[in-house]
């Protein structure tokens, strides 16, 4: 690889390696005419490009480059100023992502947890501020049932007949219903309903136990518990309330290089859905 393939930048005392088609990226940039020697502003030190900005900043500028996408921290805060860096390296397709700051910033999920311990079997019902929070949660909880003997809640004797996977009950997009435990059927048969919460391959009758797999999936996933309270105590209805902040979607530039635009790159906006 020739040394022009091979730019190194030092901005504000940063150094940064790259390639030289990474910052051509967008041929109309100050950092892409840098590397043609059309712009002074950038100069030329031991083989480094010398930048008098900001090095931290560039580092976003850098990763936009790389990926075509904008993501960013959840405690970044500083959207205005990287805005502004942004113009400065004449990279107008960005600055226009970072001027839809409402897209970036991460927000505050809210959900909701409610526990209803009965006799025999135990009531869930999950409300989620964010929906697709509560679609991926509803893929991974499956609710199966089948025919038992015994005496009931924690009998140890299933029956030999396969377990029939339930669907939730989904009263609307943000929330879903289900319950465990067993119900008398006829005799001393009853009918057991079984809670399994993926990854854990077991199959829960208990209510407790299923509360706490809820709970540790929950804490995997970024949550965390602030409140817990009786909504109901005639009906032994506790109410567990959890929060994260959840990342934004990344917003993409799609770059497109049409026939007789110089290279000049074309840009839209789409939004690229991010991580938890």
């Amino acid at each position: 690889m020739s040394n022009r393939e091979v730019i190194v930048l030092s901005v504000g005392g940063v150094r940064f390696v790259t390639r030289a088609s990474t910052l051509q990226q967008f041929p109309e940039s100050r950092l892409a005419r840098m590397i043609n020697d059309d712009d002074r502003e950038f100069k030329l030190v031991n083989g480094e490009f010398f930048v008098d900005r900001d090095g931290a900043l560039f580092s976003y500028i850098m990763d936009f480059l790389r990926t075509l996408q904008v993501s960013l921290p959840t405690d970044f805060s500083d959207y205005q100023r990287l805005q502004r860096e942004a113009e400065f390296y004449g990279l107008y397709p960005l600055a226009d992502l970072l001027r839809q700051e409402h897209l970036l910033k991460p927000r505050l999920e809210i959900l909701e947890v409610r526990f209803s311990l009965q006799e025999m079997q135990t009531f869930f019902r999950i409300f989620g501020s964010c929906s697709t929070t509560i679609e991926a949660l509803a893929e991974q909880i499956t609710v199966f049932t089948g025919q038992q003997t015994g005496q009931g809640w924690n009998s140890p004797f299933l029956s030999q007949k396969p377990l029939v996977p339930l669907p939730l009950e989904r009263p609307s997009h943000h929330d879903m219903v289900f319950l465990c435990g067993t119900e008398y059927s006829a005799g001393d048969q009853f009918v057991a309903r079984y809670v399994s919460i993926k990854p854990d391959n077991r199959k829960l009758i208990n209510g407790t136990n299923v509360l706490g797999l809820l709970f540790d999936t929950l804490l995997k996933d970024g949550f965390r518990l602030i409140s817990t309270r009786t909504v109901a105590s005639e009906e032994k209805v506790e109410c567990y309330t959890f929060e994260r902040m959840k990342r934004a979607a990344g917003l993409a530039i799609v770059v497109n290089q049409t026939p007789g635009s110089s290279g000049v790159a074309q840009a839209r906006r789409s939004q690229v859905q991010k991580g938890k």
